[in-house]
């Protein structure tokens, strides 16, 4: 990797890394999905390949502050459904990273993100006019309902790898099975802490963690608390529709700013 260090960075640039990591934390404790602003603005700042390898440690200290806030609303029977095909999706995209460059990521991650959004577009207004109660989790204990876990896990695994561009991923398998809103954030807090966590081995043997890496990581990790406080304090006056809109939003923003980079 190349070496990065806040000697390398203007002032501006280090402003920009410090917004992008106030909104991982804003985006764990609250809108899930929109930190794929703050992945655009790291691989805007840094060497895209570089920036996946700093931006893991910070999204880290964003899912233990998310955990800390939401732990009793974690619906575990769906975590344990979803890890084995997550663990089979790091690995696919670990393989990919050696091989792949940054213009194949990012056009892959873009189209997969879309076709997601606009499915669960498809699905939640199917879901509507049927008059489905959407108040918890369905059909996670079905074999379709295994079939979508197994599915969603891979890409999850897939795209948190190559890009930590994971988080649209589950918001999308998380709404399509009917999560409200602190279930939702509860599941996804534990998801991406236990994954994030097994992906640091990885990303230090690719080269994209290393000790410079880790310095500038602790002085951007101080701006993630602020907007986790902030999204702790946002969440509680979003209703459940347009905590769903902003989620589908602001993957849509994502997978637009990865096909446009």
């Amino acid at each position: 990797m190349d070496t990065i260090t806040l000697g390398h960075l203007t002032g501006w640039q280090f402003a920009a890394l410090a917004f992008a990591a106030l909104l991982v934390g804003f985006s764990k404790t609250a809108v899930s999905g929109a930190n794929t602003v703050s992945l655009a603005i790291f691989a805007a700042v840094l060497p895209a390949r570089a920036s996946t390898g700093i931006l893991l440690p910070v999204l880290i200290a964003g899912d233990v502050l998310a955990v800390l806030t939401y732990r009793r609303h974690a619906h575990w029977p769906t975590l344990w459904r979803l890890f084995p095909a997550v663990g089979v999706g790091v690995v696919v995209g670990t393989l990919f990273l050696v091989r792949a460059d940054d213009a194949v990521v990012r056009t892959s991650i873009g189209v997969i993100l879309l076709f997601m959004a606009g499915v669960t577009v498809w699905r939640r207004r199917q879901a509507d006019a049927a008059g489905a109660d959407a108040g918890q989790p369905d059909g996670v204990a079905s074999r379709a309902g295994r079939a979508k876990a197994r599915s969603y896990g891979v890409l999850g695994g897939f795209t948190t790898m190559v890009a930590n561009a994971g988080g649209p991923v589950m918001s999308m398998y998380l709404l399509s099975a009917g999560f409200r809103k602190l279930g939702f954030l509860g599941t996804s807090a534990f998801f991406f802490l236990i994954v994030n966590v097994s992906k640091l081995p990885f990303s230090a043997g690719l080269g994209l963690i290393d000790g410079h890496s880790l310095l500038l990581d602790a002085a951007l990790v101080v701006f993630v608390v602020p907007g986790a406080f902030l999204g702790k304090w946002a969440v509680d006056r979003i209703n459940q529709r347009l905590f769903e809109r902003l989620v589908i939003a602001a993957t849509v923003v994502g997978g637009l700013q990865l096909l446009l980079a």
